[in-house]
């Protein structure tokens, strides 16, 4: 099978990026109103209404409304007491901004293993992990080689799908960790009919330009918890206690609220949500149809009790074909068909080549194996709706 012709017969001709935004909506009555009111920066009225549909949405209680992901996992992590010297638990595949908050606050991430099911953490092998490397003591849970406390873990929901939360709530539970989802990749994608992002403390979910919606930039935390969510907005607002005219701040906090103009841009985009998950299935059933018959791979289908948004559609190659990523990748990068692989092991990296890790030969070979195709909800609303 000619790669680039059978993904020219699901996009179509011209430059294909791995994912661009789509707009058809509120975005410039929105983006305008915000011009004539005269508020741009955080606070404003579509802030509140953004924060209000995501609430809608995913079914959390709370939601803050911050800069980007990275900074919505940085101060969730703060807020729940993560300080220096404790270990956070975290795939190695993923993007770099799950794992650089932990280091914001001197802690330090411990990597651990993915499964081929849903590119998740693999739950069965980071239980024997956690028996052999770790010891229970006074109900927290001690690393016996560092001798630091693990404190919490954070799932990542690789390309929109749903890794087992279920699985990783019962081992948080038994180990007494606390659950922070990265479910930037997610808006949309629910397990067991549930969102993602609303199975841990909270969960993390990202507005970048190349999301399934996106604000321009942008990231939001969602929660059950009260006295969390009332923390997390304190901090991202400088620490500034409430008065009519003194600046009184009570801790050292972040001015890292979303401003206005990205909240209004977001919630237009929120406003098609549905639609932008119809178009992604609908690409994924054609992406689907077209490689079928490819002898060296299958495009990835979403796990077993997940709905998934889709996000990126995803080739991955059989293990005896790995050899052919690179090529696979050069040929439709010349050809304008920007595909893309996933990302470098975060344990290989520079700055984090020393940490402790449990064996990766999953992880590797997934990296090894998968190529994200285009992408964007526009080549099915524009090719086949």
């Amino acid at each position: 099978m000619d790669i680039c012709k059978a993904i020219r017969k699901v996009v179509g001709k011209g430059i294909q990026k791995t994912h661009e935004p789509v707009v058809f909506g509120n975005e410039k009555k929105y983006l305008i109103s915000t011009i004539k009111q005269n508020f741009f920066s955080a606070g404003g009225n579509f802030v509140i209404k953004f924060e209000d549909k995501i609430k809608k949405i995913t079914k959390a209680k709370y939601a803050i409304a911050v800069v980007n992901c990275t900074e919505a996992i940085h101060i969730t992590l703060k807020a729940c007491g993560i300080k220096r010297g404790d270990e956070i638990l975290v795939p190695s595949l993923t993007f770099v901004g799950t794992v650089n908050p932990i280091s914001y606050l001197g802690a330090t991430p411990h990597f651990i293993e993915s499964s081929l099911d849903n590119f998740g953490i693999d739950c069965e092998k980071l239980e024997k992990y956690l028996f052999k490397i770790a010891v229970k003591k006074n109900n927290k849970l001690i690393n016996k080689i560092t001798k630091k406390i693990i404190k919490a873990i954070i799932p990542v929901h690789v390309f929109g799908h749903p890794c087992k939360i279920d699985h990783l709530k019962k081992i948080a539970k038994k180990y007494n960790l606390i659950i922070i989802e990265d479910a930037a990749a997610a808006m949309g994608s629910f397990y067991k009919n549930k969102h993602l992002g609303t199975f841990g403390i909270a969960g993390c979910i990202s507005f970048n330009g190349n999301k399934i919606a996106t604000a321009g930039g942008g990231g939001v935390v969602i929660t059950n918890n009260k006295t969390l969510a009332k923390k997390i907005h304190h901090l991202t607002t400088t620490s500034k206690k409430k008065h009519k005219w003194e600046y009184i701040h009570d801790e050292i906090g972040y001015n890292h609220r979303m401003s206005n103009l990205n909240a209004a841009l977001g919630l237009a985009q929120l406003e098609n949500l549905n639609k932008f998950l119809k178009f992604k299935r609908k690409l994924y059933s054609k992406y689907h149809q077209v490689f079928k018959s490819f002898k060296k791979g299958r495009i990835f289908k979403e796990p077993k009790n997940s709905k998934s948004n889709y996000w990126l559609q995803t080739l991955i190659l059989d293990k005896k074909y790995s050899h052919l990523r690179n090529k696979i990748l050069k040929e439709t990068n010349k050809n304008y068909i920007f595909t893309r692989p996933a990302w470098k092991l975060i344990s290989e990296s520079i700055p984090y080549k020393k940490n402790q890790k449990m064996p990766l030969p999953v992880a590797k070979e997934i990296y090894n194996r998968v190529i994200n195709l285009p992408s964007s909800e526009k080549i099915t609303r524009n090719k086949f709706l």
